[in-house]
């Protein structure tokens, strides 16, 4: 309880990356919108909520096992452990504490299915995804389960099932989550070298093959973001936003191929913060 007093605000903020956490919660909660026909604002503050804290909860877990290798990045070195800032025994209370937590909100207000999802992406993420991200680029494949999870964790929250659309909330964001994951890897190749880490898909950097890979998923993403309107879920007019979003993404991807600029990749990086909620809150107003 010292510890906690003594510590500043931002360093629960780095150690939770709750401001990153956002984006997990809004896909979450927006994938309630679409499920429910008409919202329990008690089910909705309990997702939100919980949600919240079984992501931070997973964001320090992942931090206390990767203490080392943080130390040793250009980016990650300040957090508060690296720094002794905060103790392993205070890091390791607090993510327990916000992951049981999270889960009792979830298993009291929303269903045991959702509960359940959000435990085993919890476990995915901190068992599996981060010890793997120092033995091989198949950590992305690993990392995507649990990334995907939240609007159809949402969906499942409102509806109770698991059913077509939350199955295609999953496999929208899942696909989602290679070039997004793999712009900041090329960005940050170098850092993650440093510690160990080589994130993108083949073990020779920024190559051609890499972006190659890296446009061949953002092209995949037209389709996969097509899908909906080929499943006559939606109409016209939100396909052509859907196919918008997905050339969006695809034409940076493309640039990097052609030219393997940082900027690109970059642009990139920042297209794919754009798409995620432009295909969901689509799929809100269309479904």
């Amino acid at each position: 309880m010292s510890e906690l007093l003594t510590l500043k605000r931002k360093d629960i903020l780095l150690f939770t990356k709750l401001r990153l956490a956002s984006l997990v919660i809004f896909s979450a909660l927006l994938g309630y919108a679409i499920g429910a026909e008409q919202i329990d604002w008690l089910t909705f503050t309990a997702l939100g909520l919980g949600g919240t804290m079984i992501t931070a909860a997973s964001n320090g877990m992942n931090q206390i096992l990767e203490r080392q290798p943080d130390g040793l990045m250009e980016r990650t070195r300040n957090r508060p452990l690296p720094t002794r800032r905060m103790s392993l025994g205070f890091a390791w209370a607090l993510s327990l504490s916000l992951a049981l937590t999270g889960l009792l909100l979830l298993w009291l207000f929303t269903n045991p299915l959702t509960c359940l999802i959000s435990f085993l992406a919890l476990l995915t993420y901190v068992l599996f995804y981060t010890p793997l991200k120092s033995k091989s680029p198949l950590a992305v494949f690993v990392g995507a389960f649990p990334g995907a999870a939240p609007p159809m964790l949402g969906y499942v929250a409102a509806t109770g099932t698991i059913d077509a659309v939350a199955v295609l909330l999953f496999c929208m964001q899942f696909m989602w989550q290679f070039p997004h994951f793999w712009s900041i890897a090329w960005r940050l190749d170098e850092d993650y070298r440093r510690a160990g880490f080589n994130l993108l898909p083949f073990p020779n950097g920024r190559s051609k093959s890499n972006a190659f890979q890296i446009m061949l998923y953002s092209l995949c993403l037209v389709p996969v973001g097509l899908a909906p309107y080929w499943m006559n879920m939606i109409g016209l007019w939100p396909m052509l936003g859907l196919l918008l979003a997905g050339i969006i993404m695809a034409v940076p991807a493309m640039r990097l191929y052609l030219y393997s600029d940082m900027n690109d990749a970059r642009r990139l990086m920042f297209a794919s913060f754009f798409y995620l909620p432009m295909i969901q809150l689509i799929l809100f107003f269309a479904l």
